[in-house]
């Protein structure tokens, strides 16, 4: 009985012990700039975009000159379509750390959805000289969009091209390409980029269900438009029909019955 009496006394004693050490671990975290950053990291991979600042609000009250945290609630505001507050956030973090090269990527993003197309490309053009960016395809495929937005395709291709040297799997990256081929009028070399950027969709596992189902519709759309042109009535109308319950999109399914209507 004596030795029964002792395992537990030990395992109770254990127990508080672990209780206490994890109270410790709790509350120097709450302490912890680099752990408040993280947990918005976490939050901002989720898409939990309101939880991912809170956090990032909390290591810059611990840490008020936390560029990172700067950058990342710039991202979260930008991703959330405030762009105007992103670029506020993320001018503050590039004032701490001038060389923070994926602020200037984020920061040429929000000027580009508002139309500030020279601002863009210039944030964008800053990202390309830093070799130690281990996204460089992100602002060569962004200055892609700005030279496709202006027509001026041959300069758009050129950028595409770097970012697919960068990363071929791009899936971004290869749909803008069959975009840009296709107002070359090169169709069938649009229609192979179409392909290679939905291979690249299926291989990805780290979209949600909804957001994976949007990308398979628009660049399935893209791809059937592709055929549409190229006088491959059949394959465009399999692929129009194909995309078409999947479609949340008004303005979406609008386009491919106009497109059927015109097949038929």
């Amino acid at each position: 009985m004596k030795i029964k009496t002792a395992l537990i006394l030990l395992i109770c004693l254990n127990f508080m012990l672990c209780a206490s050490s994890q109270k410790k671990l709790e509350k120097s975290r709450e302490k912890d700039p680099g752990h408040q950053y993280n947990m918005g990291l976490f939050f901002l991979n989720e898409g939990n975009l309101n939880e991912a600042i809170k956090y990032f609000n909390k290591a810059l009250a611990l840490k008020p000159d936390y560029d990172l945290a700067f950058c990342m609630i710039g991202l979260a505001h930008s991703m959330n379509g405030k762009f105007n507050e992103a670029i506020n956030y993320l001018k503050k973090s590039l004032s701490l750390s001038p060389g923070l090269t994926e602020a200037h990527n984020y920061l040429g993003v929000a000027y580009q959805e508002l139309g500030f197309l020279d601002e863009a490309e210039k944030e964008f053009m800053i990202a390309t000289l830093d070799r130690t960016y281990l996204s460089r395809e992100l602002p060569y495929y962004n200055l892609a969009r700005i030279y496709f937005t202006k027509d001026k395709l041959e300069e758009a291709l050129s950028y595409v091209n770097k970012a697919l040297e960068m990363n071929r799997n791009f899936r971004m990256a290869n749909n803008l390409k069959g975009m840009i081929l296709e107002k070359q009028l090169k169709y069938k070399e649009a229609i192979e980029s179409y392909k290679i950027a939905l291979k690249n969709l299926e291989t990805e596992t780290t979209l949600n269900r909804n957001v994976a189902m949007d990308y398979y519709v628009t660049i399935n759309f893209n791809l059937a438009v592709a055929y549409f042109k190229s006088d491959e009535l059949d394959k465009a109308k399999e692929i129009f029909i194909k995309i078409y319950p999947g479609a949340t999109n008004a303005e979406m399914k609008l386009k491919i019955e106009q497109y059927l209507r015109a097949i038929k």
